[in-house]
């Protein structure tokens, strides 16, 4: 469905990756008179110059109801969702101040702009939550069979509920919720690619989930049509196809390291100190279950057809670990630095019982029968 597209454009999240190309396409299309950026946070250096046609205003959700209603917009773009708490500002409550908090002020704001024609919300396929229950694929009309452990996929259920709220008061907006898949590509830096770059890869042991990703190009696409174009309803945004988490670490040129999920689990603040990049309750659902979704209301409804998931994968392989290289002295190194993290959570939960040896240490140089490179590349 295509209609003109709107004048004034409010775009939240502006000081993050997402939200500042997402701004910066809208401010270069001609048919855009303004793009403003909602943001409390200056964006760093590295994407000062995307926003140059972007007029930014300092302000958090709280100030949102002013700004918006002041520019006289006629879009709102809800960007402003974090994945992973900061725990250098504020953790997991701060986390959800931005997410539900913020979301509920941002549609306070939107509901009381007359002018508003379109809603874009950022969310995400973790709403249908990760479970031993989940179907093979999900469609956006599938609900959650289990209350998702993590705290984003809790978040996102809220934000959702929050627009199903819009959507009964404000019925002449169009409203589109878009849940993506993980994003992925050469330029992007998220948790994900973190993970998948990293030496040695914590997988959970006895598992091999399937997985989708969706290319960061893709998705800006879809955030751009979506504007411009009407397009409400709730939407899938992913890559056709799966990768097996072990097929995807052995094309990344990765080690796996699989423990078992309690260890993951107690262990994960650990990892950090590895250069390991952290693993939440989120992340260890989806390696425990995967997540499958059906696009097809995507590409019908607006005539497009992301990458595949592969595709995408192997794009972000190429510029993120080729070159890297596994020497057998950082391979023990990271393996000795894990163990010795496991005996202290191990120590600090109670004394070891009398004859009951700790783990051995693994010699510099060596590494253990269960960590090997894997050589299949597919």
């Amino acid at each position: 469905m295509v209609t003109s597209p709107p004048r004034v454009v409010v775009v939240t999240g502006v000081s993050r990756y997402i939200g500042a190309r997402v701004a910066a396409r809208l401010a270069a299309d001609p048919r855009i008179d303004r793009v403003v950026g909602l943001d409390p946070h200056d964006p760093p250096a590295g994407l000062l110059g995307l926003l140059e046609g972007v007029e930014r205003i300092r302000a958090d959700a709280r100030a949102a109801t002013e700004a918006i209603a002041e520019l006289d917009a006629e879009a709102v773009v809800h960007l402003a969702v974090t994945s992973v708490p900061d725990v250098q500002h504020g953790g997991r409550a701060a986390m959800k101040e931005q997410n539900v908090i913020g979301t509920m002020q941002v549609l306070a704001a939107a509901q009381g702009a007359p002018g508003l024609r379109k809603l874009v919300v950022r969310s995400s396929t973790a709403a249908y939550g990760a479970s031993f229950r989940d179907p093979a694929v999900f469609t956006e009309d599938t609900e959650p069979r289990a209350v998702p452990r993590g705290p984003f996929a809790r978040d996102i259920l809220d934000i959702e509920g929050y627009v199903r709220g819009f959507r009964r008061r404000r019925s002449e907006v169009a409203a589109t919720v878009l849940r993506f898949a993980p994003m992925i590509s050469s330029t992007a830096e998220t948790s994900l690619t973190r993970y998948f770059a990293q030496p040695v890869v914590p997988t959970v042991l006895g598992r091999d989930a399937r997985l989708q990703f969706v290319h960061v190009e893709d998705a800006l696409e879809i955030l751009h049509r979506s504007v411009v174009e009407d397009h409400p309803g709730t939407f899938n945004v992913a890559g056709a196809g799966v990768l097996m988490l072990a097929q995807a670490v052995r094309r990344a040129g990765r080690v796996s390291l699989p423990l078992p999920e309690s260890a993951l689990s107690t262990g994960a603040a650990l990892l950090r100190n590895l250069g390991v990049e952290q693993i939440g309750l989120d992340q260890i659902d989806l390696f425990v279950h995967g997540r499958v979704v059906d696009t097809s209301r995507l590409i019908r409804e607006f005539d497009f057809t992301p990458r595949t998931t592969a595709e995408a994968f192997d794009e972000f392989i190429k510029a993120h670990v080729a070159g890297s290289t596994i020497t057998a002295d950082r391979l023990a190194a990271a393996e000795q630095a894990i163990l010795d993290g496991i005996r202290r959570v191990r120590a600090a939960a109670s004394p070891a019982p009398a004859g009951v040896a700790e783990p051995a240490s693994v010699p510099a140089g060596h590494t253990s029968a269960g960590v090997r490179a894997g050589s299949d590349r597919s």
